[in-house]
Parts: structure tokens; sequence; C-alpha cells
């Protein structure tokens, strides 16, 4: 190979590298399944916002993730209250948590059959699954429920 040709393509390399980098930043924030971990980065850098799907039982047991949303799938408005939150969300994606990722990729897969688009699964869960340890075990934030419930905004609670 020679100089030049080596040259070019270590430069292309290097133009390359951070185009590359982002689109794979860009690629985590429009999968639909994400990590626990994926989850509070995205939380964090504020190109997400994470709704708890789990009852009111079970927040009290484990306490609800830092900055997430508790909307119980298990009480009244639930519909009204998850599309009130999408809206609130913007252009950011919603991801969806629960126990162990069965409910909360039940609802991603009947919002998508919907036609609903801009919502993720956190398949872990809160206590893991098979796709991995989950949120607690991981050692991310959480808060009591009721700091979680006088966090959410006017429009969800």
């Amino acid at each position: 190979m020679t100089g030049f040709r080596q040259r070019r393509l270590l430069i292309a390399g290097l133009v390359s590298g951070p185009f590359a980098l982002l689109a794979t930043r860009v690629a985590a924030q429009t999968r639909s399944i994400w990590s626990a971990r994926e989850a509070h980065d995205a939380l964090q850098a504020d190109t997400a916002r994470l709704i708890d799907v789990r009852s009111r039982e079970e927040w009290q047991e484990t306490g609800v993730g830092a900055g997430i949303w508790p909307i119980s799938m298990h009480e009244d408005r639930f519909a009204d209250r998850l599309f009130a939150a999408r809206d609130l969300a913007g252009d950011r994606t919603v991801g969806l948590i629960c126990a162990t990722g069965g409910r909360s990729a039940a609802l991603l897969d009947a919002l998508r059959q919907a036609g609903y688009p801009g919502f993720a699964d956190i398949s872990e869960g809160m206590l893991g699954s098979r796709h991995g340890p989950g949120w607690l075990a991981k050692g991310l934030p959480v808060v009591p429920v009721e700091t979680a419930l006088a966090s959410l905004p006017n429009d969800l609670a």
C-alpha cells in the first residue's frame, strides 16, 4: 500500500470516527429496546422521558427510579396519562419500564400495532430479566414513591 493511500485511509478514518460515534448514540436512542443503563443515560442526557407502569404496591416495595414518572397501567385514566406524557416528552423517546420487562414489552407491542411511534421498552425492568440484571441490581438511583408522585408534572397527576 502506498504512503498516499495509507494517509488517505487514516484521514478518512479520523474524519468518520466522530460521525460513527454519533451514529452509535443516535442508534441507541432510536432503538425500541433499551437496557436499564441506556435508559438512565438517556434520562440524564434529557433525550428521553421514562414511565414506570407497575402498580403502586410494586412502587412501594422497591421505590421508583429517580426521574421516572410513575404512571400505573393498573389505574384508571392510564391511556390518557400515557399520551399526556408522550405529549410532554416532545421529541424525546418515552421509555416504558415494569418489573421484568413483560408488561412494558406487551405495551410497546400494542402501541406499535396501533401506529404510535416514539416509545421504547426497558427490557431488563426494575428487577431484572433474561435481558439483564435490571435497574435495581445495577445500582441506578431510586426515590420513594411519594417523592416520585410529588414530582409528576400537573398534566400527569
